[in-house]
């Protein structure tokens, strides 16, 4: 649970700690920056697979809208990739 939080929703570690207090859990941040450590690359592996699972069995498709614009005389490139219901997609927000 403290791994998925600090990943998931992208808290510090002494927000973890304090999410879980408040939920009746002691643990200090550093228990879970060492179960991030410990079980992090674990989970990642996990969620990858799965992400990548999904992609394959749907129909998921995005496309790729491009163009180049001129801002005070300097050349810039600007990209956008949009999924079929016109959502950026996950991996693509940051």
């Amino acid at each position: 649970m403290a791994v998925m939080l600090y990943v998931r929703f992208l808290l510090s570690l002494r927000n973890v700690e304090d999410l879980l207090h408040e939920r009746g859990i002691d643990v200090s941040h550093e228990a879970v920056r060492f179960w991030w450590h410990r079980f992090g690359p674990m989970l990642a592996a996990e969620i990858r697979k799965r992400r990548i699972e999904g992609m394959r069995s749907s129909r998921w498709r995005w496309q790729l809208d491009e163009m180049f614009v001129k801002i005070n005389g300097e050349r810039h490139y600007l990209w956008r990739a949009v999924d079929h219901e016109g959502e950026l997609p996950e991996s693509f927000v940051t």
